[in-house]
């Protein structure tokens, strides 16, 4: 089984003038691709993979924004077995609409975006929204770490934040995408302590490196049972997401700790719809 629990389906236009004005150049100079239906049934169907988790983008302060309804209709013509998430920003005056909307269109999750959004997570003005996403059973799946955006906030992009959202919602179900990269260890802290918090591994062998320390960090730590794999398609697309993760079970240094293909093959065929509650589409 494979589920690859982050992708996304938001079209140039949702990115308003963002990624052309900060993106564009950080990832080689080219146009964000427009992805449709049948682009991602091809490249799901291609990996194995048996459900995917479907998402756009929300920061209204830097004029992002994917529509629900974009959303539920995209899922709906996809062939490949999918689970739409809602992007809300919660600084939004509406969000209790947005939310609501979501919910009665059988959103399960939430993608959020506080680097690029600018709210700081750890605000008791977000209790309310995270207690609201709590009792709909939604998921929680931060953007978490870096941006090449020069408007992005890194001080509420670190895995430390989620920590304390734990502690005060302890059974919201929360994933920390790309494993909080470049603080991998923090993540890797963080998800030890906390039930009901994971992190998915979209974007971690870009730099292998990291991915490398991330992922011996994970098994020092004990953390792989909270890892789900994720492709960050269409940066990606899911069979080069498992190739760049399999690579990193090559590194040998001396007699230094590697990380193990077990590790590796874990990942990639966790049942992340077990591990976070998440309703199978295929029934």
């Amino acid at each position: 089984m494979i589920i690859d629990v982050h992708s996304h389906c938001l079209q140039p236009e949702h990115w308003g003038h963002e990624h052309e004005d900060h993106w564009q150049g950080a990832y080689g100079g080219d146009l964000y691709p427009v992805v449709t239906p049948e682009s991602y049934d091809q490249v799901m169907g291609e990996a194995g993979v048996d459900v995917a988790v479907v998402f756009g983008l929300a920061a209204s302060q830097a004029g992002v924004r994917t529509p629900n309804v974009f959303v539920a209709d995209f899922v709906s013509k996809m062939q490949t077995p999918a689970i739409p998430f809602c992007s809300i920003d919660p600084l939004d005056e509406d969000w209790r609409d947005q939310l609501d909307e979501a919910v009665e269109l059988g959103f399960q999750g939430v993608k959020l975006y506080p680097v690029l959004s600018l709210f700081d997570p750890l605000d008791p003005e977000f209790d309310d929204f995270y207690t609201t996403l709590t009792s709909n059973r939604m998921v929680a799946l931060w953007h978490m770490g870096a941006t090449p955006s020069p408007i992005g906030r890194l001080a509420v992009s670190q895995p430390m934040v989620i920590d304390e959202v734990a502690r005060r919602h302890p059974e919201l179900t929360q994933v920390m995408a790309h494993m909080g990269h470049p603080w991998q260890r923090d993540t890797n802290v963080v998800l030890r302590k906390n039930r009901r918090v994971f992190a998915d591994v979209s974007g971690v062998p870009s730099r292998p490196m990291d991915a490398f320390f991330a992922l011996v960090g994970a098994q020092e730590w004990r953390t792989v049972d909270k890892l789900v794999f994720g492709s960050d398609y269409p940066l990606w697309t899911p069979t080069q997401a498992i190739e760049n993760l399999r690579s990193i079970a090559q590194f040998r240094a001396g007699n230094l700790p590697y990380v193990l293909d077990d590790t590796i093959e874990q990942i990639i065929h966790c049942d992340a719809l077990t591990m976070l509650e998440l309703s199978d589409p295929r029934r």
